[in-house]
């Protein structure tokens, strides 16, 4: 599943493929889940576990939550990725096997796959997820992450952060 990757640099406005997997990684401190929610444009793209777990409230014991909130959230992705709907997949953790997870589901059906990596100040880095986080910085600057499937990278941090007002998924501009 190893594919040739690229380190993209942030702008205003990203564009993606229709039909692509992106996943924005970050701490709980760098808030994913609020980032996407502010900057894609497309609203029915995002899936997220916060999500499925909202809908699962008092529908299912609290024992079967969480594998039952993963598994309807790889169902709908999968759905999604089948039918070339573009899937935007907020994660507030590092776990490799996760983010292969979801790779692999938009690999089987040939569609573009992406990773944004949010940046948060060391203040609010959860010493648990320091080790990760910096493994994670280390392959992207590196150039590794091609290795796990995704065909663009990026790190966002800083002001950079919030520079970023809008991702679209859309053809690239006719050049007429």
């Amino acid at each position: 599943m190893s594919v040739r990757s690229r380190i993209l640099r942030p702008s205003d406005r990203l564009r993606y493929s229709p039909g692509s997997l992106l996943l924005v990684v970050g701490t709980a401190g760098s808030q994913p889940d609020r980032f996407v929610e502010r900057v894609v444009e497309e609203r029915g793209v995002v899936l997220s576990l916060t999500k499925v777990r909202t809908l699962l409230a008092g529908r299912v014991s609290e024992e079967e939550m969480e594998p039952r909130s993963r598994e309807l959230l790889e169902a709908a992705i999968a759905k999604r990725i089948q039918t070339g709907q573009s899937v935007v997949v907020p994660i507030a953790a590092f776990d490799p096997a996760e983010r292969e997870r979801y790779v692999r589901l938009a690999h089987a059906e040939r569609r573009p796959r992406h990773l944004i990596l949010l940046e948060a100040p060391n203040d609010q880095v959860a010493d648990e997820e320091r080790a990760e986080l910096n493994e994670l910085r280390r392959a992207l600057d590196a150039g590794e992450l091609g290795a796990e499937g995704f065909q663009t990278v990026m790190r966002l941090g800083g002001s950079a952060l919030s520079e970023v007002k809008r991702i679209v998924f859309a053809p690239p501009p006719r050049e007429d």
